[in-house]
């Protein structure tokens, strides 16, 4: 009976969340845009009050528009910098309320969590049309909901463990600089991270983004991603 209930769980959490999860990585590798001199930065886990009107500086002094999928319940509490960010002519999308892990949630809990971000970002104007989940991981509910919303997934191809307290500005860069290619949907974070994260983060940036424009690569929203 024990093996049983063991291999229903199992079973239930496949379903649940392991299965969506994979199933959009996947279909995300099929899309890739290969080639090309297209770079498209994006930022998780803001805003920050302190930190993301920085990289916006960082960014408005190169003239590149990136891709912000913020977490709802920081949003709400900063909504001058998402209003700057529209302003800007950078994409917001959603990122979850309180950058909770979909393998985690229960089904109840991952619908009130979708509507209610989806009502913060409402409520701040903002035209909602993409959906990165926390952690990269979906569940049955909050693919639906995504779906039935008319949302769009969107993960990413380079990561470079930014949010880490064991990475410094030289790493974060040289990771940045290996991993990219044309195509590449770059995530980083302004927001949370281990021992002021994100100031790392700017500060690889302000090394990388001039190599980047010197090897001939441009910048865009992930709205014009495999166009």
């Amino acid at each position: 009976m024990k093996t049983w209930y063991f291999l229903g769980a199992c079973t239930a959490v496949l379903a649940y969340s392991i299965v969506p999860t994979y199933t959009a990585k996947f279909l995300h590798r099929v899309r890739r845009e290969h080639g090309g001199k297209t770079l498209y930065l994006t930022f998780d886990d803001g805003p920050d009050l302190l930190y993301t009107p920085q990289l916006l500086r960082l960014l408005a002094r190169y003239d590149i528009k990136a891709s912000f999928f913020v977490v709802a319940q920081f949003a709400a509490q900063n909504p001058a910098i998402i209003q700057r960010m529209q302003d800007e002519g950078h994409l917001v999308g959603v990122h979850g309320l309180v950058h909770k892990n979909g393998m985690l949630q229960m089904p109840w809990q991952a619908y009130s969590d979708f509507q209610k971000a989806r009502q913060i970002m409402q409520h701040l104007g903002v035209n909602i049309q993409y959906f990165r989940p926390p952690w990269g991981h979906w569940n049955v509910v909050s693919a639906c909901q995504m779906y039935r919303c008319g949302m769009k997934p969107m993960l990413w191809d380079v990561m470079a463990q930014d949010w880490s307290a064991s990475e410094t500005a030289e790493s974060i860069e040289k990771k940045l600089l290996q991993r990219t290619t044309g195509g590449s949907i770059i995530c980083l974070h302004d927001g949370r991270g281990k021992d002021d994260a994100p100031a790392r983060t700017i500060a690889a940036l302000r090394k990388t983004i001039p190599q980047w424009l010197e090897q001939g690569y441009r910048f865009d929203t992930v709205d014009h991603y495999g166009k």
